[in-house]
């Protein structure tokens, strides 16, 4: 299942338009989520799994852009993750996050001053996973997972 080498992914795309973001701190969120969704981004495997972290009631998978982004991550942490998958966000959008079993984000390239979140919701995930959904009529997001 995991990689051990990967060839550069194809997220270059992706990296400028967060440290456009992070510099400029404006952007259209349908535009980054559709350039993650054309992006091959980096997953760490631990025992079998994706690497995921839980955050107030949401798992968060976590991705990275380059094996840079992803050796700073595991350095900080002082960890080492020597399986890693290449897969398009598309894929992890689409496929994983609707069969994660609860609420689940997507957290790029964690730890990094580019980095961001594509949280569980509408125009995000599939609306039949997306937290802003399934809350009841008036509920709100604001209330799920707290």
């Amino acid at each position: 299942m995991g990689v051990t080498a990967v060839a550069d992914v194809s997220a270059e795309a992706l990296r400028v338009r967060l440290a456009d973001l992070r510099a400029t701190e404006r952007g259209d969120l349908r535009e980054v989520v559709g350039e993650f969704r054309r992006s091959e981004v980096l997953v760490p495997v631990v025992d079998g799994a994706l690497l995921s972290a839980e955050l107030g009631g949401i798992r968060w998978l976590l991705v990275f852009t380059d094996e840079a982004a992803l050796a700073r991550f595991a350095e900080a942490r002082g960890e080492m993750y020597d399986e890693r998958m290449p897969v398009y966000g598309a894929r992890l959008l689409d496929r994983v996050i609707p069969r994660a079993g609860g609420p689940m984000g997507i957290a790029v390239d964690a730890g990094s001053e580019a980095g961001m979140v594509l949280p569980p919701m509408t125009g995000i995930v599939p609306d039949a996973v997306a937290l802003d959904a399934l809350a009841p009529a008036g509920a709100g997001a604001a209330g799920v997972g707290a």
